[in-house]
C-alpha cells in the first residue's frame, strides 16, 4: 500500500512540473506545433482599466529575450490567449485592429488590407468568447497565423508580415502594455 502511494504522488507531483500557473490559469511548459516542439517563452496579463482580459502566454522553439529577434524570426511560435473575460467576437476583432493601426504606418496598414478584412470575417464568425476559452495564433512559416478557438481552426490569414504586425502589438515598440511585454519577454 506504501509503495502505491508513493508512486501516486510521484505521478502527481511530475505532471505538475509541466505546467506552470499564471494569473490561475496553467500553462503548458511546451506544446506541439507541428512536428516542432516549443517552449513557454513568458506570460503575462492583459487588463484594461481594471478589468483582466487574458493571460497571453509566448510559446517559441527556443527561449528568446529580445523582442526585435522574436518579430524578425521565420520560425513556427505561438501566442496562446487564455480569456478571462466574456467578449465578442466583434470587441476582439477591434481590440486587434486598434493595437495593429497603433503600430503601423499607413502604407503598411495599407499592404495588410486583405488580411484585416480576413481577421474581422473570423473573429465575427467567433460570435464570443467565455472565461476559459483559448485563442491560439500559431505562426507556420509555409501557411500563415493560424488562429484556432478552443482547438477548432477558424481560418489561416497568410504572410509572415500580417504575423510581425501581430507580434507587435505584444512586443513592438509601442506595446499595447509594457509589463504584458516584459512578462512574455520572459521577464
Amino acid at each position: 500500500m506504501k509503495k502505491i502511494l508513493l508512486l501516486l504522488c510521484a505521478v502527481l507531483l511530475s505532471g505538475n512540473a509541466t505546467a506552470k500557473e499564471f494569473a490561475g490559469v496553467d500553462l503548458a511548459d511546451s506544446v506541439q506545433l507541428g512536428a516542432r516542439t516549443l517552449v513557454l517563452n513568458g506570460a503575462g496579463i492583459r487588463t484594461k482599466f481594471f478589468f483582466k482580459i487574458y493571460v497571453g502566454a509566448l510559446y517559441l522553439p527556443q527561449k528568446q529575450a529580445s523582442a526585435a529577434a522574436i518579430i524578425a524570426d521565420e520560425h513556427e511560435h505561438r501566442m496562446a490567449l487564455h480569456i478571462l473575460r466574456e467578449l465578442s467576437g466583434e470587441k476582439l476583432f477591434n481590440a486587434f485592429n486598434e493595437a495593429i493601426v497603433a503600430t503601423q504606418t499607413p502604407a503598411g496598414l495599407a499592404a495588410m488590407d486583405a488580411q484585416l478584412k480576413q481577421m474581422g470575417q473570423i473573429f465575427d464568425a467567433v460570435h464570443e468568447v467565455k472565461p476559459g476559452d483559448v485563442i491560439t495564433l500559431d505562426y507556420l512559416p509555409a501557411s500563415g497565423t493560424q488562429v484556432s478557438v478552443n482547438g477548432t481552426v477558424r481560418g489561416t490569414i497568410a504572410g509572415s508580415v500580417f504575423n510581425r504586425a501581430l507580434l507587435q502589438i505584444w512586443l513592438g515598440d509601442k506595446p499595447v502594455q509594457a509589463d504584458l511585454k516584459k512578462g512574455l519577454l520572459g521577464g
